[in-house]
């Protein structure tokens, strides 16, 4: 009978995902929720552990994968309950023979949700509307009371049109908006026609569309894609929306996009340097900001915890794990 594994689960993460785990290994799991380990810490509890189970703000960086790949046990995968995993340093993770998993597709839907409703509140202005009621200033309607932006037949430009960028234009063929998109992948013919998609430069997205929506990974070569040159493109009436990495839109040029009337406004979910956010954005009433909450339904979060169990299951169990991010070091 194999050795029951040693298991490591950096953040408390729905309940679920645990038995999967219990049955094979024995587990330490950081029980308190909320609280994210420093990277100090993280290092001082990882060695000694076969599994890292991780997500998306932990510090997993060649340090720490060469210090658990040298203790006793040797690590052998670190899995991530998300769909990103720039946390992780997979070239020295596959450098090591460190598999890297991630938990893809269960939360695009939940994702092109939140992505749509914060396009929604941000164009019809309905925080601010509720702030404005809540502080006792309703003193009846009035014709120009909060009048915000149309949703329905306007444009809705995409920044990149994989799983979530589709399901955002499906979410605005029922508010028959036109949908134009770029990607680095051009989607085919068919795909464009059945997701009533038009594909366009990226410059050309930025000038023509209403809302622009961020959907692209984050990597090097997406690093503030959305930055002053870009913005400047935009139309004065235009709001952002990214739900996709913060770092991919440049926090300061965007600041100074949204003082100067550049752009109308913008609905944020993520942050360049997360938890932290740009003071100025804290304070502006043309900006919706939410803390990471697009994958937040109760169903989608179980799922996301036990695919990253199931990962870590099977690569135990001596099989390829579903969703292996470097293959390379399974043979």
């Amino acid at each position: 009978m194999a050795e029951r594994p040693k298991i490591l689960v950096t953040q408390k993460v729905p309940d679920p995902a645990y038995p999967l785990l219990e049955a094979i290994g024995d587990v330490e799991a950081n029980q308190e929720e909320g609280v994210i380990w420093p990277n100090d810490e993280l290092l001082r509890r990882g060695p000694g552990h076969d599994y890292i189970y991780s997500l998306l703000t932990d510090n997993i960086d060649a340090r720490f994968l060469e210090t658990c790949a040298a203790g006793t046990p040797r690590l052998k995968m670190v899995a991530n309950m998300a769909v990103g995993y720039n946390n992780i340093d997979v070239d020295a993770a596959t450098r090591l023979g460190i598999a890297v998993s991630n938990t893809p597709g269960v939360l695009s839907d939940t994702t092109g949700d939140l992505a749509f409703a914060l396009l929604m509140t941000t164009a019809r202005r309905i925080p601010e509307a509720e702030r404005y009621l809540r502080a006792g200033k309703y003193k009846g309607w009035g014709p120009l009371l909060f009048c915000g932006a149309e949703v329905h037949h306007s444009t809705l430009g995409l920044i990149g049109a994989g799983r979530i960028g589709k399901i955002m234009a499906k979410r605005a063929s029922g508010f028959d908006m036109q949908v134009m998109y770029y990607d680095v992948y051009r989607m085919t013919p068919e795909d464009e026609a059945a997701y009533h998609m038009t594909y366009m430069p990226m410059d050309e997205v930025l000038k023509q569309a209403d809302f622009v929506s961020v959907h692209t990974p984050y990597m090097p070569s997406t690093h503030h894609l959305i930055s002053t040159r870009e913005l400047s493109l935009m139309k004065p009436s235009a709001i952002l929306i990214n739900t996709a990495r913060g770092p991919i839109v440049d926090e300061k040029a965007l600041v100074k996009a949204l003082q100067s009337g550049t752009i109308a406004g913008a609905g944020l979910d993520v942050f360049e340097n997360e938890p932290a956010v740009e003071p100025e954005l804290m304070t502006m009433e043309n900006v919706v900001i939410l803390p990471h909450i697009a994958s937040a339904s109760l169903k989608t979060r179980t799922l996301m915890a036990t695919m990253a169990s199931d990962n870590i299951v099977a690569h135990f169990h001596g099989q390829r794990p579903p969703n292996i991010v470097n293959p390379e070091v399974f043979g």
